[in-house]
């Protein structure tokens, strides 16, 4: 298990995140929506450990996220960034193979070589195996960077450790289809009991992947809960400045909301 304790993050007299607590339970997961600004990535590095905390406490599987050793952090808990720079020409599956190093002494046995092609196959770049890393397009890197991420903590080696894979706007490069591949992906593992959290800025994907959603604004959460709670009332308007209509798809069996164009929102 994540979980945030009336985390707060300052830098000089802001406060950045303040006062949120949440927690990300093995089996689900949870989506942070929130406009620019409001203090998603902010909240991802304190529950990943990396910026200090002004105030509260941030713990994995019931101990402080410092507390862990890194090499046992690394092999519980997998974080895919925004953003990851690679210029060096490995071959994609030797990026992979990256996120099995907290794994292994010196060389990667056959089981490392298994993993990675299941953790490719599973993010839909298996074809890719044999390619240039920085040949590949932005949206191919982001899927082999998924596919590290994934390999990372593809097994549970610590008895009785939940694994966590935190997902920092993991389709911003994507198109329709692998941005839906990439979630079915987080789905999947969080089948396998990993808690799973997503920063992500639609909030339709967030609807239809998250078994719970939390809204930040300005750096503090006001609301966190089950989809439907979430969507209902003028909540998301208000948060994300523009008029948001919740509907219902029948054949999806969840909510979904339509934005109505400021030109539009004034017709009676």
């Amino acid at each position: 298990m994540l979980a945030a304790h009336n985390a707060t993050v300052r830098i000089g007299r802001r406060n950045l995140i303040e006062d949120i607590s949440l927690t990300v339970a093995p089996g689900e997961v949870v989506a942070i929506v929130g406009p620019n600004g409001a203090g998603k990535s902010t909240l991802v590095k304190a529950l990943s450990g990396d910026v200090s905390l002004a105030a509260g406490r941030v713990e994995m599987n019931g101990r402080a996220v410092g507390a862990w050793r890194r090499r046992d952090a690394a092999k519980l808990r997998g974080i895919l960034p925004q953003a990851s720079s690679l210029s060096f020409p490995f071959r994609a599956h030797e990026v992979v193979l990256m996120g099995r190093a907290p794994h292994i002494a010196g060389i990667e046995r056959e089981r490392d070589y298994e993993i990675a092609r299941d953790a490719m196959a599973l993010a839909e770049v298996e074809h890719l195996w044999d390619r240039l890393y920085p040949t590949l397009s932005g949206g191919e890197q982001q899927r082999i960077q998924l596919s590290r991420v994934l390999a990372q903590i593809w097994d549970s080696p610590l008895d009785g450790q939940a694994r966590v894979l935190i997902l920092d706007e993991p389709t911003s490069s994507l198109d329709i289809a692998h941005q839906h591949a990439v979630l079915a992906a987080g789905e999947r593992l969080a089948e396998d009991g990993v808690a799973v959290l997503a920063v992500l800025h639609d909030l339709n994907l967030a609807i239809a992947y998250a078994d719970r959603i939390a809204v930040l604004d300005r750096g503090r959460l006001v609301a966190a809960g089950p989809r439907e709670q979430v969507c209902e009332g003028d909540l998301l308007s208000e948060v994300f400045g523009v008029r948001l209509e919740t509907r219902w798809d029948e054949e999806a069996g969840h909510p979904f909301v339509v934005a109505r164009p400021k030109a539009l929102a004034s017709l009676p």
